[in-house]
């Protein structure tokens, strides 16, 4: 894809809990050879360490993405092959004057995940304190799709309050929240389901789940027969 042409989805992510939501979330867009645009905030390079062992650097980032992607939800590494990074765009937190940070720099929209109560407060107050908060602000005056994957639990009434303010300004609520009719059998299966509401929601199709189709029972194994 040429940078004339260029298009693409900005995944921001926070510090909250959940980075294997992300790397599904960002495998899934390049599988579906979407281009991808990426900040990763302050605290969230420490929650990738911890969860991933992965230290995030500005300098290194390719190679710090790559071994991420490859990571699978239960932390072994080398679960996926590592995917092509030609189309990624890394954008460092601190770099206000990035390109995602203006309007007339061409995307299809955010996606925050995941995204912690900080960030949803950030956000919903429009303090564009670093460059996630800025290019969600963005999103959002631009009327361009924002989807918030808030992952925490429990929520106190302020946090409920910036939700619905969020949802009032046009951006999407996604808890991630995995179900189980999809007959998840690892925990890569949860996190799958998470992202692959994610990309439903921005209209990139995907097969990282399987999808109800109104039977009872389905995605359950099935007996063998006895006699």
């Amino acid at each position: 894809m040429t940078d004339g042409k260029r298009t693409p989805w900005v995944v921001g992510v926070s510090g909250a809990s959940g980075t294997p939501y992300a790397a599904a979330v960002i495998r899934g867009l390049l599988t579906a050879g979407e281009s991808v645009d990426l900040v990763v905030s302050r605290a969230s390079r420490l929650t990738l360490l911890d969860e991933t062992g992965i230290a995030f650097r500005d300098a290194h980032w390719r190679d710090d993405l790559s071994q991420w992607l490859g990571h699978g939800a239960d932390g072994k590494p080398e679960t996926f092959p590592r995917p092509d990074l030609d189309d990624v765009r890394y954008w460092a937190a601190g770099d206000l004057a990035a390109g995602p940070s203006s309007g007339s720099y061409p995307v299809k929209g955010m996606l925050i995940v995941p995204a912690s109560t900080a960030c949803v407060a950030g956000v919903a107050l429009g303090l564009s304190k670093d460059l996630l908060q800025r290019v969600a602000s963005v999103t959002l005056k631009e009327r361009r799709r924002l989807v918030v994957v808030v992952r925490e639990t429990p929520l106190n009434g302020q946090t409920l309050k910036h939700l619905v303010a969020l949802d009032e300004a046009g951006a999407v609520v996604l808890p991630a929240s995995p179900a189980f009719y999809a007959g998840a059998t690892h925990i890569q299966d949860l996190v799958d389901f998470v992202a692959g509401r994610v990309l439903d929601t921005a209209g990139v199709p995907h097969g990282l789940y399987r999808r109800w189709e109104g039977e009872l029972g389905s995605s359950r194994p099935r007996e063998e027969s006895r006699g």
